[in-house]
């Protein structure tokens, strides 16, 4: 297949480009490197199945030649990302949505959306199933995201319905691993950041708030078996093992050998208190189920994070 990958340069999309690679794929990767960066692709340049295009989605995209899927990955995810570059998330989930479903339709390509676990809210009902249509805040400091992901959910499908492009929406649950934006402000990094360099680790709120961590090796193959599949979706990919936060910062300091305090700040606004996938359907749809727990995970990351900082 040749395949194009919007945020390619980014965290999970340049893990993406490396598995389509290694299975055989073309990758045309397209990244404007507001939150990308060329390093995560550097390896990948040489090899003549690889092209890299600096461009932003939200603006009209073009590519030449044959293409037989657009992934769609393209868009800053991470809490710093929500205050800092609130529009350019809105554009990307919207605009840079439905120019990449036009490229797809105009090249007869096959459409995967990754979206997201944010549609879910601050869920009330758990764990999330996808028939759950969630509790987001619309107008607060995360509905930028939240809301641009499941804007670009309904346009996937009215472009499905009414051009009969072949679609797939994912539905990522707090994925980590190597090539994580150190600064970027999720748990996973900011944690391992203040442990290996000695600062206190920042727990919002009491702790109890829960998460579900999913490695990246985990969530890329889960995506290609979306991706090969026949089913429209949208399915959850990600890891059903709930931790809450404060057992996550008691491991990151048990795995990095860190002395580290842990101090309390205050609770963002709409921080969810649980986020679990019900991963039924993925399990029934092609037997996906993620391999790595996560003290191994965080161990692989660590040790990543040791060789930058």
């Amino acid at each position: 297949m040749r395949v194009v990958v919007s945020g390619g340069a980014g965290f999970l999309g340049s893990h993406l480009c490396r598995a389509l690679l290694d299975r055989g794929d073309e990758v045309v990767c397209i990244d404007n490197l507001v939150t990308g960066r060329e390093g995560n692709v550097a390896a990948l340049v040489t090899n003549p199945a690889f092209t890299f295009i600096r461009h932003d989605v939200s603006n009209h995209v073009i590519v030449d030649g044959a293409v037989d899927a657009v992934m769609h990955l393209a868009s800053p995810a991470s809490p710093k990302d929500f205050t800092e570059i609130p529009i350019k998330i809105l554009k990307v989930g919207s605009l840079g949505t439905h120019n990449l479903l036009g490229l797809a339709k105009a090249k007869a390509a096959r459409f995967f959306l990754a979206s997201t676990s944010e549609v879910y809210g601050d869920p009330q009902v758990h764990p999330q199933p996808e028939t759950y249509w969630g509790n987001v805040n619309p107008i607060g400091p995360r509905g930028v995201y939240d809301e641009s992901k499941r804007f670009a959910e309904a346009m996937t499908m009215a472009y499905h319905r009414q051009h009969g492009v072949d679609v797939r929406i994912v539905r990522i649950f707090n994925v980590y691993g190597p090539r994580m934006r150190p600064d970027d402000g999720r748990v996973v990094s900011n944690f391992i950041v203040q442990a290996l360099s000695g600062k206190p680790l920042t727990v919002y709120g009491d702790g109890s708030q829960t998460r579900s961590f999913c490695y990246v090796d985990d969530e890329i193959s889960g995506f290609l078996a979306l991706l090969d599949s026949d089913y429209v979706g949208p399915v959850n990919i990600g890891n059903p093992n709930e931790f809450t936060v404060g057992r996550l910062a008691e491991l990151v300091l048990e795995v990095t050998g860190s002395s580290s305090p842990i101090v309390r700040e205050p609770l963002p606004v709409d921080d969810p208190t649980q986020r679990r996938p019900d991963l039924a359907l993925a399990r029934r749809l092609f037997r996906w189920e993620p391999a790595t727990d996560l003290w191994a995970g965080l161990v692989r990351t660590a040790e990543w994070f040791r060789t930058i900082l």
